[in-house]
């Protein structure tokens, strides 16, 4: 009479303790993704630098972070082509989208052929990464079309060109390999030019962001 007692109490625990179990894994490869550069949509805002990244080298540190500040530019300048009411915006997008995805496989070439098997160094506090990022909400540019949105990307991605200018400035002294060195000023200077017209255009369509 007591071993069926003593089975039933344990296939209840196990069955009571199975969603727990499951909630707590779940809840580890969420925090897991939420920390560390993914192919998936970026959460811009709560983006983490990685374990250590400021003892790495000051170059690995660049490539990696740049690399994670440029593909959170890609994924905003992805929404413009639904989203905009200007054409000349919609090119400009898909020229940040182009010169960044090729930077990107640059930089991430470098890393691997430079600094292999030193894992993530995503910094955070490097000049321009964090400041660049503050505010920064796709899910708000996804909720807009029209003259709010573009009103919206403007000033977000103007913001986020002034942190890459800041950063690719640092690198131009630290850098120690000059092919960064020379990306880095591409990055100056291409972001510059965005930043003025961006501003151009913001007066010309007398855009107000709300």
């Amino acid at each position: 009479m007591h071993i069926p007692s003593i089975a039933a109490i344990a296939l209840t625990s196990i069955v009571l303790s199975a969603p727990a179990i499951s909630q707590e894994k779940a809840g580890a490869h969420s925090g897991m993704h939420g920390s560390q550069s993914s192919p998936g949509k970026m959460s811009h805002g709560s983006m983490q630098s990685s374990p250590d990244a400021s003892k790495a080298e000051f170059e690995h540190q660049f490539l990696d972070t740049m690399a994670a500040h440029h593909q959170s530019a890609i994924e905003m300048a992805q929404l413009v082509e639904k989203r905009s009411s200007h054409d000349e915006l919609k090119q400009m997008a898909k020229k940040i989208i182009d010169d960044q995805q090729d930077e990107i496989k640059q930089m991430t070439e470098w890393k691997n052929q430079w600094y292999p098997d030193k894992g993530d160094a995503i910094n955070m506090k490097m000049p321009g990464m964090a400041e660049s990022m503050k505010g920064m909400s796709v899910e708000k540019l996804e909720a807009s079309t029209g003259d709010p949105f573009d009103a919206m990307f403007l000033d977000m991605m103007t913001r986020h060109h002034q942190g890459a200018v800041k950063m690719a400035q640092s690198a131009l002294t630290k850098a120690k390999h000059p092919e960064v060195k020379k990306t880095a000023q591409k990055v100056i200077d291409e972001q510059k030019k965005e930043i003025a017209q961006m501003s151009k255009w913001k007066k010309e369509w007398r855009l107000a962001t709300k």
